[in-house]
């Protein structure tokens, strides 16, 4: 598959604003090691294989175990994620993928009871963004693995 566009090129100040609001989104009260685990899932449910990949490789480098990504996918039957991991998953679950009638009141009772008020609005942005990102990356099919070296993604080794 080759890629669509470049948006770069085609929309560059609000590809610089975009980042600019993805960085400012990433100084957060939230675990980096969430985050990771937040940005994989939704690109897996939003089928992005550029982001899949990205994500994968910073979550590498960063030091996460290679059986928590394989189990990433099945998070729910895995006993490989803390119950604060579990709540973030299905909070980006449920904002990934809208219902019709919004996030049920099951979903944000267990993340209260895991994440403060401040906490659960920095991963809700958390969780924007990677939509966002997943969105044009799949709409422009961007290269998974294309930007390895400028984002210092070689680092992980898994080329």
């Amino acid at each position: 598959m080759t890629q669509r566009l470049d948006y770069l090129k085609q929309a560059p100040e609000l590809f610089k604003k975009f980042v600019d609001f993805s960085l400012s989104a990433k100084q957060t009260t939230i675990e980096p090691s969430i985050v990771d685990l937040i940005n994989i899932r939704a690109s897996q449910l939003n089928g992005c294989a550029f982001c899949l990949d990205m994500h994968v490789k910073e979550a590498t480098i960063h030091g996460e175990r290679p059986l928590r990504l394989h189990h990433l996918a099945s998070w729910r039957e895995s006993t490989l994620f803390a119950p604060r991991e579990r709540a973030a998953l299905a909070w980006t679950e449920a904002l990934t993928q809208l219902p019709p009638q919004g996030v049920p009141d099951e979903i944000y009772d267990r993340v209260r009871t895991q994440l403060s008020e401040q906490e659960i609005v920095d991963l809700t942005y958390a969780v924007m963004t990677i939509n966002a990102w997943n969105r044009i990356n799949v709409a422009f099919r961007a290269v998974p693995g294309s930007h390895d070296k400028a984002f210092g993604l070689d680092k992980a080794q898994l080329a």
